[in-house]
């Protein structure tokens, strides 16, 4: 049951929106920002994927190479040992590739419709070999000191969950990878419990277990343990593949509400909720049977990746949720939900 109310203005961003913010590429995607309220605005921290102009009979992307400096691979389409079926990640002789290079970019807006950039705050790149195929799909836990973004880090022998803290986003305290291999869908709640931090998280394991999502807690929201298992895929139904944390979890008086992303074995991407416990956030009071919002409009179906509804960032207001969020993985959306419909559906 789709309850979302999408903006009439939908699509927010596409990619011929913006330059790009690399020499000699074009911008592919705008995908998964951030969300945040900053001096009176609302802020978007957007994932760019960024790759060269393609050329007749060749497939050509970047990557960082061991100086930091981004190097074009090229390989020729009819390469038998080339495998492009899916287009976000290339095989070839037994490595995957990105066929993007994705880094960070701020946008703010007065009325979250119209969106510009502000050429005093920098794009924020992936810097050494852990980040060497970009950074992604950032989360913004806005705390009493300050924003801390989790990330995912991209690179050839991992993907895992990196941290920055700012207060102005224009300085950036790089903490380097706080959940190690393989990891990603982290979101940090923004207020302690019980004297604790606490976050989602996603590890992934092929052989035993899934992509299911993980609670950890942690003194100083840099070293995390006692990890719990709270929500596994389910057989069946719409969330059977993978699922993932979106933003922030949302303090409601019934529990913390967490909007999630789940995918089935046809790589639809929904969105449904989850209901934690206020005092011992691994209690899992509600789960959405059926998803919140799917895609069923033209821009969530056709694109770079179809079929796709994926957010990791909102902010509320009353009984308003505001998210922002992927469609397609190319371009950027809007949407309401009320908070009580949310939980109504839950019980």
């Amino acid at each position: 049951m789709d309850i979302a109310k999408r903006s009439a203005h939908n699509p927010l961003l596409r990619p011929s929106d913006l330059q790009p913010g690399i020499e000699g590429m074009e911008i592919t995607c705008l995908l998964n920002p951030g969300v945040f309220r900053y001096n009176g605005k609302t802020w978007l921290l957007l994932r760019v994927a960024e790759r060269p102009k393609q050329l007749e009979g060749k497939i050509s992307f970047p990557v960082y190479n061991q100086e930091g400096k981004i190097e074009i691979l090229h390989f020729d389409k009819n390469d038998p040992e080339l495998d492009a079926a899916d287009p976000r990640v290339i095989k070839y002789k037994g490595k995957n590739y990105l066929t993007t290079l994705s880094y960070l970019r701020l946008v703010n807006s007065d009325d979250d419709i119209h969106f510009r950039e502000d050429p005093s705050y920098p794009p924020v790149f992936g810097e050494g070999y852990l980040e060497s195929f970009g950074i992604e799909d950032c989360r913004v836990a806005t705390m009493d000191d300050g924003f801390y973004l989790t990330f995912t880090e991209v690179s050839p022998v991992a993907v895992g969950v990196g941290l920055m803290i700012t207060t102005d986003f224009r300085h950036f305290d790089r903490k380097g990878m706080i959940f190690p291999p393989h990891n990603k869908d982290c979101a940090i709640f923004e207020e302690k419990i019980n004297g604790k931090y606490y976050a989602l998280h996603r590890p992934s394991s092929p052989e035993l277990g899934g992509n299911y999502i993980w609670l950890a807690e942690s003194p100083d929201r840099i070293h995390w343990g006692n990890h719990q298992c709270i929500a596994v895929t389910r057989e069946g139904s719409w969330d059977s593949a993978r699922v993932g944390a979106g933003g922030a979890p949302i303090k409601t008086e019934e529990g913390w509400l967490e909007i999630y992303h789940g995918a089935d074995q046809h790589h639809r991407y929904c969105l449904g909720a989850l209901l934690l416990d206020l005092n011992d956030p691994s209690k899992v009071l509600a789960r959405s049977g059926s998803p919140i919002m799917e895609p069923i409009a033209g821009y969530e179906q056709t694109g770079f990746f179809g079929n796709v509804v994926f957010t990791n960032g909102h902010y509320t207001e009353g009984d308003t949720l505001k998210i922002f969020y992927g469609a397609s993985d190319e371009v950027i959306c809007s949407a309401e939900f009320s908070i009580s419909e949310i939980l109504n559906t839950l019980r």
